[in-house]
C-alpha cells in the first residue's frame, strides 16, 4: 500500500511539473481596473488575433475552430513559418447573427444555449507581430483581425471547462454585473489557458463579456 501511494504521489507531481513546463506561453496582457467579489474588471490593448469561424455544439465548435487555426500557427501559411503558441484561446457565440447584439446587453442569455449554431474560436498573436508581418493563411477560414483596446468583466475558475460548468459562471458573471449595474456589450466568451493534457487543478478558464 505504501508503495502504491509513492508511485502515485510521484505521477502527479511529474503531471504538475509537465503541466507547470506546457503551460509557460505568452499570455494576453491587460491592466487590472476595478476588482469586484467574484470578477475583475480588465483593459485590454489593441491586439491581433487569428480567427475562425465554425457550426455545431459547444465542444465540436470548439474543437473544430482549434484545429484550424493551430494549422495556421503550426506552418499553414504563405512562408510556411511557425507562430509561437499563445494563449487563451477564445470561443464566443458569432455576435454578427444576432440583431439583439447592436445594442447593450444585461441580462442572463447564455452563448452556449445556441446549440448548433455559429462561433468564433481565436487565438492571440505574439506581441512582437504586426498585421504586415504576420504570414498570410493558406487556409481561407482563418483570418487576420486588429482588435482595439476594450474593457471587460472576466471570472476565472479552474478545473474542467464541460458546456454545464461554462454555461454555469457565464450565469453567475451576468446575474453578478446586472446587480452592480454593469452594462455588458455582446455575448459572453470562454476563455481556456491550458494545453488538454494540463492537471484540473493547475487549469485557468476564465469567461469575459465586454463592457462599457
Amino acid at each position: 500500500m505504501t508503495i502504491l501511494l509513492v508511485l502515485i504521489l510521484i505521477v502527479l507531481t511529474l503531471w504538475t511539473l509537465w503541466g507547470y513546463v506546457s503551460s509557460r506561453v505568452e499570455q494576453a496582457e491587460y491592466s487590472i481596473l476595478e476588482k469586484k467579489k467574484g470578477y475583475e474588471i480588465r483593459l485590454y490593448p489593441q491586439h491581433i488575433v487569428a480567427q475562425t469561424t465554425v457550426e455545431g455544439d459547444y465542444r465540436t465548435a470548439l474543437n473544430t475552430g482549434f484545429r484550424i487555426v493551430a494549422r495556421y500557427i503550426f506552418g499553414g501559411n504563405i512562408k510556411k513559418q511557425s507562430v509561437a503558441m499563445t494563449a487563451p484561446v477564445v470561443a464566443r457565440e458569432d455576435a454578427s447573427q444576432k440583431i439583439a447584439m447592436t445594442s447593450p446587453v444585461v441580462s442572463t442569455q447564455h452563448s452556449l444555449e445556441n446549440k448548433n449554431g455559429t462561433r468564433v474560436i481565436s487565438f492571440g498573436m505574439p506581441k512582437s507581430y504586426t498585421l504586415e508581418t504576420l504570414p498570410i493563411p493558406t487556409d481561407s477560414r482563418v483570418k487576420l483581425v486588429q482588435i482595439p483596446a476594450e474593457k471587460y468583466a472576466v471570472k476565472k475558475f479552474s478545473w474542467f471547462a464541460t458546456e454545464k460548468r461554462v454555461k454555469k459562471f457565464e450565469g453567475e458573471l451576468l446575474s453578478m454585473l446586472a446587480t452592480d449595474h454593469v452594462e455588458t456589450l455582446g455575448v459572453v466568451a470562454y476563455a481556456g489557458y491550458d494545453a488538454p493534457w494540463t492537471p484540473p487543478w493547475m487549469r485557468k478558464q476564465e469567461v469575459l463579456v465586454k463592457v462599457k
